[in-house]
């Protein structure tokens, strides 16, 4: 347990140093906000995916559709904010 733990950081610091070097290089050319919604759904998907593969589970296009609105809920979290997430899930289990 302890390994996945070290790998899931070391994973998320990455993804991080990405996304600030993906700021600077796109600053001018692209939103802000469209560069986190890229940025997540490629490494939900690919998360996604390499989980599939490690697990030797078969892709079925639900999944695929679950981890794409997954994807949608942490580009959301990450332009504002994990409490604006929180609320929003709140008044949808009302």
């Amino acid at each position: 347990m302890e390994s996945v733990l070290n790998w899931s950081v070391i994973i998320s610091i990455i993804g991080v140093l990405v996304v600030q070097v993906l700021k600077k290089v796109t600053w001018d050319k692209l939103p802000t906000n469209a560069l986190a919604m890229i940025v997540s759904l490629v490494l939900t998907l690919g998360a996604f995916f390499a989980y599939c593969s490690i697990k030797e589970i078969a892709v079925v296009w639900y999944m695929v559709f679950a981890a794409v609105v997954l994807a949608f809920m942490v580009a959301y979290a990450a332009m504002f904010g994990f409490d604006k997430l929180k609320e929003a899930l709140a008044q949808i289990h009302k």
